[in-house]
């Protein structure tokens, strides 16, 4: 039996080596009754549909708003400005300055319309360009979808329509209150969006004379004080500076008319109250410094003219060891940044301990002072050209070339979350920013770039819409 089964397998296996003979062979005709599927069309409504893509985004709807709300912002400080000149005109250097103000608004509100003018004929344009496409692309699409004979692309449809009203039904059974999300560092004014500016940019009282300083406003200004301003030149060796210069308006500070002049931190340089390397500010009434020749923080009193003076942790590098840096330079004594924002005054500076890395504390404002809450980042100091606070976050700067640095990092000291890809951009008008204070008055960011006095606006994001204007 079991050969019985051997035989014929042997027999088929044999036979099917055989090559057939030419009329055993057979060939069959196949005709598609359907009209061929129009692939390069396809293609081109794919490469239609990108381009309509890449042509309507948020980022020009956000310009327009951006815009709109600048110039609402712009026209009542004119007026404003307007008003002051009228009370105040003296008929000399006073009138003289607040006209060229008012013009250079006037000539920059003219811009504004301009930019407006254009951005919305654009967007007209745009709309009725983009309006015809989609009327095409419906059309072909439509088209394309009578090849569909087998209704493929309409199931897909009504089971992705099933699958919507399904997700809803079952929302609503299981419907939760999501939680309020605090905008990032609790922040007032919303998210840190861009930069505008410069919006200030003079030589004032001594062009070209001190490469390295400071500038800016009292974030929490004494009765009377509002408008003043204040600045610190590194007067000797590009290191040392003994006092605080003091303008009663950005007008002043623009002429160099110094009312009410300097107040004197020391007679001399260098000695041990001296203000030692660019990053100070004024908080309060007060001037915060790196220490001459310490590892501290001082706090010069304006009125009292009196030093506190506040250690920081072992292994701070100081005395020019903890510099800011980029590829081509260093800029000598920045170990200490000093820096406000809407809680106070911080310090930021590096230690051994965190191998060169951005430490950040909270200079608490008591008698005598001390050293608040500290967090560590992981970002390496050298790696960094300057710092600031806005919103209890902390923001660092990096050189790209001699016309843009780039505010790339962030560290919000609410959530501890650190990001690397801010990619904020500055139009400098000098190579180097070697002091960068932000004053939450009026959410300007203040800049000593080469002896220049330069400041920008803060863009912010408040409830979704920018409060500010690109420029």
């Amino acid at each position: 039996m079991k050969l019985y089964v051997i035989v014929p397998l042997c027999a088929l296996f044999t036979l099917t080596q055989q090559a057939p003979s030419p009329r055993d062979k057979c060939a069959c005709e196949l005709t598609n009754s359907d009209k061929a599927f129009p692939h390069d069309k396809l293609g081109s409504v794919e490469t239609n549909a990108l381009k309509c893509n890449s042509n309507i985004t948020p980022q020009k709807t956000l310009e327009l708003e951006s815009l709109l709300l600048g110039l609402e912002r712009r026209l009542p400080q004119l007026q404003d400005d307007v008003s002051m000149l009228e009370r105040e005109d003296d008929g000399d250097l006073y009138a003289v300055i607040s006209l060229q103000v008012i013009e250079n608004e006037l000539r920059e509100i003219k811009l504004f319309m301009d930019r407006l003018n254009s951005t919305t004929l654009g967007h007209q344009h745009l709309t009725a360009d983009t309006s015809k496409q989609l009327e095409e692309l419906k059309a072909e699409m439509q088209e394309l979808e009578t090849y569909d004979i087998m209704q493929v692309v309409k199931t897909q449809r009504a089971n992705k329509d099933l699958k919507k009203e399904l997700d809803q039904c079952s929302n609503g059974l299981h419907a939760t209150i999501q939680p309020t999300q605090p905008p990032q560092g609790n922040c007032p004014h919303g998210e840190f969006l861009n930069i505008t500016g410069p919006r200030v940019y003079t030589a004032g009282e001594y062009p070209g004379s001190y490469k390295y300083g400071a500038w800016g406003q009292d974030p929490k200004p004494q009765v009377g004080k509002e408008s003043w301003y204040w600045l610190v030149m590194l007067t000797s060796s590009n290191r040392y500076a003994h006092y605080v210069r003091l303008y009663s308006s950005l007008s002043s500070l623009i002429v160099g008319v110094s009312t009410p002049g300097n107040v004197q931190i020391s007679p001399s340089n260098p000695t041990t109250n001296t203000i030692q390397g660019p990053n100070v500010v004024l908080y309060g009434g007060e001037l915060y410094y790196n220490c001459y020749n310490l590892d501290s923080v001082c706090r010069f009193n304006l009125t009292s003219q009196t030093v506190d003076t506040l250690q920081l942790p072992k292994g701070t590098r100081f005395n020019s060891k903890g510099n800011f840096c980029h590829l081509d330079e260093c800029y000598p004594f920045t170990d200490l940044d000093l820096a406000t924002d809407e809680s106070g005054v911080w310090v930021i500076y590096t230690t051994t301990q965190d191998f060169g890395n951005l430490v950040l504390s909270k200079v608490e404002e008591s008698e005598p002072l001390r050293l608040g809450r500290t967090w560590h980042t992981s970002v390496l100091k050298q790696g960094v050209t300057n710092t600031f606070m806005a919103c209890g976050v902390l923001y660092a700067t990096r050189y790209l070339n001699k016309e843009l640095e780039e505010i790339f990092y962030s560290f919000d000291t609410t959530t501890g979350e650190q990001r690397f890809n801010i990619g904020i951009f500055i139009k400098k008008m000098s190579p180097n920013i070697y002091a960068l204070n932000y004053s939450p008055v009026d959410q300007m960011l203040h800049a000593y770039c080469d002896s220049y006095m330069v400041s920008y606006k803060v863009l912010f994001n408040r409830n979704g819409y920018a409060d500010n204007v690109f420029y």
